[in-house]
């Protein structure tokens, strides 16, 4: 907040409230001058209506200002207001500024995404490719060990179970009905194994060649 002052431009209109004004009645005259309606109460001056003392755009007279400072009233508030942004040579509206955190968060995952994928496709292990290498590796693991008669793990066992008899998660689906669930866990098997074969040919961690991820 600030004050009004002699001779500055009102940037809005300006109210002064009815009620006690805090000045004794031998000011009076003062009020008057400004043809503000007073009425003498409890020894001291109260303006017993509601007054648009400044209107937007007017400039401000010295009895308006001495008024306000009367009444203890700061109506105008100044600042900046952002019009546009050079940088570097270019000139950007203001509205690039009006940034989110979600749109700050969304623009962040896109590029984590980027630089996984980059990573990934020159087998160079970043904090952000290693969970996929971990994944393609786990799947790769698995892929061998569903061949395997003699050997398996923990975490092999349900896609081995899968395999030996998939009508027993034709049901997790949640009620899209036994038929449809089967042709729908055949399809994710073949989609899962499509990937595995990918991982398996694009020079992984058994194609027996260099330049891997690990």
């Amino acid at each position: 907040p600030a004050p009004a002052r002699v001779g500055s431009v009102a940037p809005s209109d300006v109210m002064v409230p009815k009620g006690p004004t805090g000045c004794d009645p031998g000011q009076t005259a003062f009020f008057q001058t400004l043809q503000i309606g007073t009425k003498i109460s409890r020894g001291q001056i109260e303006i017993t209506n509601d007054i648009k003392l400044i209107t937007q755009g007017e400039r401000v007279t010295a009895s308006q200002a001495a008024l306000l400072q009367k009444l203890n009233i700061e109506p105008f508030t100044y600042g900046l207001v952002l019009k546009a942004v050079y940088d570097n040579g270019s000139l950007f509206d203001a509205k690039v500024l009006d940034i989110t955190d979600d749109v700050l968060t969304s623009k962040f995952c896109d590029a984590v995404k980027t630089l996984a994928a980059i990573c990934l496709k020159i087998h160079y292990p970043t904090q952000a490719s290693i969970p996929h290498n971990l994944g393609h590796a786990f799947k790769a693991i698995v892929s061998i060990t569903i061949g395997l008669e003699n050997y398996t793990f923990d975490k092999a066992e349900t896609y081995k179970e899968y395999l030996a008899d998939p009508s027993k998660f034709a049901g997790s689906g949640g009620g899209g009905g036994g038929g449809g669930g089967g042709e729908e866990a055949a399809a994710v098997e073949e989609e899962e194994e499509e990937e595995e074969e990918a991982d398996l040919g694009g020079g992984g961690m058994f194609d027996g060649g260099g330049g891997g991820d690990y």
